[in-house]
């Protein structure tokens, strides 16, 4: 072959040589770059899902730090958009740039939703804090009051017993006497018509001015109420006396006289008189008839 035409020849399948070989070395490294390219996407993909699955958890965790049903109700509604934002994501091919774009924009946007979530709900916690400090402050004052006002009210009760029972009246000097058919005194039962029952109410200032009934309670040898007074009230329950006489109370010592008609068969032995004012037995004493 002519050495004119084969030298240019050379040349020429040199070149094309050169070129595959150049266009096969591009396509390799092209190959190489969309490879890398498309890991990236993927692990890009995936550090947007990691971060949808971590701030639906921190809803979750928001909504066991308050007691805000409103706040709570608005936590759920944020949490079941993420979710689906994050159901959205898994289903799109980390190829899809413009679902992935979009998605990346409503992260951003989450992202921010739960910064200001974060704030509000740590500065009601600031608050409640303060609220609890505030409400343990009053608690103790409250305490501090109620033990203030026992005191008082103990000292008060305290004093009002003391005074209650200094205005206590009292009997004294009580005497039982048998009386026959003239109104005479008489030892013998079976002369007796009539019981007369004289004491004196002592002098007692502190006691209340005005009108009492005295009631006088006769008791038999059998503990059996000579009754025909009436009745009356003694610590829960209620009593037949024998005798009763309402008194002008002024303080100074008071005589009193009732009497109590015989209307049953007297038996020797002992006979309890018992004399009260006010709801208080003031006095009483035994006596022996034979």
């Amino acid at each position: 072959m002519n050495k004119k035409i084969l030298i240019p020849l050379i040349i020429v399948i040199l070149l094309l040589l050169g070129g595959v070989v150049y266009l096969f070395t591009d396509l390799k490294e092209q190959k190489q770059v969309n490879a890398d390219m498309q890991e990236l996407a993927a692990l890009d993909k995936q550090e947007m899902e990691n971060e949808y699955e971590r701030f639906a958890l921190q809803y979750s965790e928001m909504k066991m730090q308050i007691n805000n049903d409103s706040i709570i109700a608005q936590l759920t509604q944020e949490q079941m958009r993420t979710q689906q934002l994050l159901e959205e994501l898994k289903q799109v091919k980390a190829t899809d740039a413009r679902e992935i774009t979009r998605l990346k924009k409503e992260l951003a946007t989450v992202r921010a939703v739960l910064r200001d979530y974060v704030m509000q709900i740590d500065s009601l916690n600031r608050l409640n804090q303060n609220l609890r400090a505030e409400n343990s402050r009053v608690h103790a004052e409250l305490q501090q009051r109620n033990t203030e006002i026992a005191g008082l009210s103990s000292e008060k009760a305290s004093l009002s017993e003391k005074v209650a029972i200094a205005a206590q009246l009292d009997a004294t000097n009580i005497q039982l006497q048998l009386l026959n058919k003239r109104g005479k005194t008489t030892q013998k039962l079976k002369d007796c018509r009539q019981m007369r029952v004289s004491f004196a109410i002592t002098r007692n200032v502190t006691a209340a001015n005005g009108n009492r009934t005295v009631y006088v309670l006769i008791q038999n040898p059998g503990g059996n109420a000579l009754t025909g007074g009436g009745a009356f009230a003694y610590e829960n329950r209620t009593l037949e006396s024998s005798a009763k006489k309402v008194i002008e109370y002024t303080g100074e010592e008071t005589p009193v006289t009732v009497y109590w008609n015989v209307s049953q068969m007297l038996e020797a032995g002992d006979y309890r008189v018992s004399i009260f004012v006010d709801g208080s037995m003031i006095g009483s004493r035994t006596f022996t008839f034979k």
